[in-house]
């Protein structure tokens, strides 16, 4: 896995938070399943991202106050014969986060001829 820099999100973080946004436009709260899936079609992989690279990120962007969650009310998944899912948000802070991370990243690079001119 790349190494952070201090305050910076990895690409996984990012493309967490850029689909959890289109998600949440589209459906309100969003889950892990659905958000792996929303990845994979950005990027165009063929694989879902692991389960436990996924939810241990999702953990990190909770701590960072970047995300929020909670439990899917269990009557709702009763009703759909499945097990409860638990639900995501992406806050403020994180579409900020995302916004200014994809910015940084998209930013020309000064050539070094013009840093001597």
């Amino acid at each position: 896995m790349p190494r952070r820099r201090e305050g910076r999100l990895v690409d996984l973080e990012v493309d967490i938070l850029g689909a959890g946004i289109e998600l949440q436009v589209e459906d309100g709260d969003f889950y892990g399943f659905a958000l792996a899936k929303r990845i994979a079609d950005r990027s165009g992989a063929s694989a879902l991202t692991a389960h436990g690279t996924l939810y241990k990120a999702l953990g990190r962007l909770a701590e960072r106050g970047l995300v929020e969650s909670e439990w899917e009310d269990p009557e709702i998944a009763a009703a759909e014969g499945r097990p409860r899912r638990r639900l995501y948000r992406v806050t403020g802070a994180g579409a900020a986060a995302c916004r200014a991370e994809t910015e940084l990243r998209t930013a020309p690079v000064p050539s070094p001829r013009s840093a001597f001119a």
